[in-house]
């Protein structure tokens, strides 16, 4: 018996909620709706309107039922399908890296006795880096130096003795002995003088090595040593790594299944590659593919893709984040409509055009190319058609819909505002005089948020004859708990509310 009861009681509990949620069905639709921003893509006007039925609706039990809250025509936007050449994009990921980086190191040992570069400054191949303690290798030269003219004098001596064998041999007073070994002591001598000259040719260049020059154009960083360190050829760090950014590259990854696009695309000529910021809209510099990489990364699925950019903002920096673009296609003279214009279904994707009457029906499309902001639709509309852009969980097939902007701008346009800078809708300015009218002169009334308005007192004013006759019983409509709101148009915005409303879908 008790679970019996347990059983009835809960059935109630279900019951009365659905029923309360049912009955407050316009209140909490309202706010849904408001939340998701689609009375802010309405007009001011029916923001008015909607907010006066809230007002009957909050009012209490005493008063009367206003119309659904859905009832009348949709708020949307839309835009005119027109035609366009639209460019072919495959997007990657990747990342900055300078053109040439080089890690600038001594090539001999010693002590730096000047660093002659700016840390950060733009500097050109051959310039001055640094300089080593020479005075190790200068002496080194000189005694190759030295050593040399030692041996050019012994070899001076040898070939002397050289002609005088020779001419004794001649007069029967010398040996061909003594001639044959002379001449070897002579071509032993020459083949010192050129290992004495190969010798300074090593100790020069060895201090040369002692002024640091830059091997390539590019700009410098933090430098790792200071003036009176000692350096030499093992350090790891260097003195200064030197990149050159202008020009910069990127390598960027792209899916591996795109690769034969892009190589059909290469084979007919240099392609264009964008460097994209953040927000994907921004084009940061332009530059074009240099090399696609011989062999696809098995882990990842992807290639890499390398190309050069001017740089010449310096907008691209080594090592930084980037979304790069590489353009492979451009189809001339498609249908095009916005990329919100476009839903999807079970039977798959299609759009709301409108047609006469300001009613929407719905077209099965077939897109063939699609963005963040146009799609290419290949089949289902055709130039000089409407499409709904934002606005649809009220739609259906046949709904009488009112286009809240001009198809050419899509946005919602900004509110006109009244005395006390709140946003009033141009449609509405007659009616709120006719409202001040039928109030007998009184301010006219705010929304009351649930808690019954005094209403009007007067009879019929202008425009607003109709929010008139709903006031004629505001006295006992406001004693029965269910006053009517006759002028809760979109003055009730706060001042910062005036801007065009955002659109959503």
């Amino acid at each position: 018996m008790a679970r019996a009861f347990r059983v009835v009681m809960s059935l109630a509990v279900i019951g009365a909620v659905g029923y309360g949620a049912y009955a407050t069905r316009d209140l909490w639709l309202a706010n849904a709706e408001r939340l998701l921003g689609y009375q802010n893509a309405s007009t001011p006007a029916q923001q008015a309107q909607g907010e006066r039925r809230n007002g009957q609706r909050q009012g209490g039990g005493g008063g009367r039922r206003g119309a659904a809250q859905f009832s009348g025509p949709v708020p949307v936007l839309a835009a005119d399908v027109t035609t366009a050449d639209v460019p072919v994009y495959i997007n990657g990921v990747g990342s900055v890296k300078a053109l040439n980086t080089v890690t600038v190191r001594a090539q001999v040992s010693g002590r730096i006795v000047e660093i002659d570069f700016g840390e950060g400054q733009d500097i050109k191949k051959g310039d001055v880096i640094a300089r080593i303690d020479d005075s190790v290798y200068k002496a080194q030269l000189d005694q190759a130096l030295a050593k040399k003219a030692q041996d050019e004098a012994l070899l001076a001596g040898a070939q002397r003795d050289l002609n005088r064998y020779q001419l004794m041999v001649k007069t029967a007073s010398g040996t061909q002995q003594q001639v044959d070994t002379q001449t070897s002591l002579v071509a032993q001598y020459t083949a010192q003088v050129k290992a004495d000259a190969a010798a300074i040719e090593s100790a020069q260049a060895t201090l040369d090595y002692t002024t640091i020059k830059a091997p390539i154009d590019g700009r410098t960083g933090i430098r790792n040593v200071d003036v009176g360190n000692l350096i030499g050829s093992s350090d790891a760090t260097g003195i200064v790594t030197l990149s050159q950014i202008r020009p910069i590259s990127v390598l960027f990854s792209i899916p591996q299944q795109q690769l034969a696009r892009v190589n059909a695309a290469s084979a007919a000529g240099t392609l264009a590659v964008q460097a994209m910021g953040n927000d994907g809209q921004t084009v940061i510099d332009n530059g074009t593919l240099a090399v696609v990489d011989n062999q696809v990364d098995p882990t990842t699925g992807t290639v890499k893709l390398k190309a050069n950019f001017p740089n010449e903002k310096l907008a691209l920096w080594p090592g930084a984040f980037i979304n790069a673009r590489l353009l492979v296609e451009t189809l001339k003279g498609v249908t095009v409509i916005p990329s919100g214009a476009v839903q999807r279904g079970p039977n798959g994707t299609f759009v709301y055009i409108v047609k006469e009457g300001q009613t929407v029906a719905m077209k099965p499309v077939k897109v063939r190319q699609q963005d963040d902001t146009l799609a290419v639709i290949a089949d289902g509309v055709s130039p000089g058609d409407k499409v709904v852009t934002t606005g649809f969980a009220r739609l259906q097939d046949g709904s009488k819909v009112q286009i809240s902007a001009s198809s050419d701008q899509a946005v919602p346009s900004v509110p006109a505002a009244n005395d006390q800078g709140q946003p009033v809708a141009q449609n509405d300015q007659q009616s709120s005089q006719g409202n001040a009218g039928a109030n007998g002169g009184e301010k006219p009334h705010h929304r009351h948020n649930g808690q019954g308005g005094k209403g009007g007192q007067g009879g019929k004013g202008g425009n607003g004859g109709n929010a008139g006759q709903d006031g004629q019983s505001g006295d006992d409509q406001h004693a029965g708990g269910a006053g009517q709101d006759t002028n809760t148009s979109a003055s009730t915005t706060p001042n910062n509310a005036s801007a065009a409303p955002t659109q959503q879908q």
